[in-house]
């Protein structure tokens, strides 16, 4: 099964998905946060329904969570002085990226660390025929680990056919090839900045 999954040496230039992805780039920050003494309001705008809203404590526990139900603008009142002393993260998880927001709650004071929101940027899969097409904007040249992994469907063990590690580059390329879908499934994970992303094909 070793030939199952080969990596495909065209280079196709995929212009809209790289104009969509640097669009997101550009765009000025999401979210409005009030905060008083006992109550914080976030407000979120450009949302889609479906998007995860996330409390996640520094060991990435989660501690709240919520689906957006309505696209366009979210508004929401939290009182964080309930939770323990310690670091906690607002996350947004969208289509393409996640918006993280960090914050501090310290003797029920609660302060936001705005120097360090961050973006991170999802790999973006597109199946085509049997070509898997992959795009990932990594403004910072941050890492991207690919871990393919292809499971007969006679068959529950699962055999690892690509490894790779992409550096140093901001817009992320690859094309493979897939081969023997009609024999099982692929699993894509793909590993940056701390997150896992997980794609199956059939």
């Amino acid at each position: 099964m070793k030939n199952v999954f080969k990596h495909s040496k065209k280079g196709i230039l995929m212009v809209i998905m790289f104009v969509t992805l640097l669009s997101f780039a550009n765009e000025a920050t999401l979210f409005n946060i009030k905060n008083d003494a006992e109550r914080t309001s976030l407000t979120l705008y450009n949302v889609k329904q479906g998007n995860l809203l996330s409390i996640k404590d520094i060991n990435g526990m989660i501690l709240f969570k919520e689906y957006i139900q309505e696209s366009g603008t979210y508004n929401k009142g939290f009182d964080l002085t309930s939770l323990p002393n310690g670091d906690y993260i607002f996350e947004l998880d969208k289509d393409l990226e996640v918006n993280s927001i960090p914050f501090t709650v310290s003797s029920k004071v609660v302060v936001f660390d705005k120097e360090n929101e961050k973006t991170i940027f999802k790999p973006f899969t597109r199946i085509k025929d049997d070509f898997v097409y992959i795009t990932k904007l990594a403004l910072n040249k941050e890492p991207l680990k690919i871990k393919v992994y292809f499971t007969r469907f006679d068959s529950n063990d699962s055999e690892l056919v690509l490894s790779e590690k992409i550096e140093n580059t901001k817009i992320i390329k690859r094309i493979y090839k897939l081969e023997g879908l009609n024999l099982g499934t692929y699993k894509i994970i793909f590993f940056t900045e701390g997150k896992k992303f997980t794609k199956v094909v059939y």
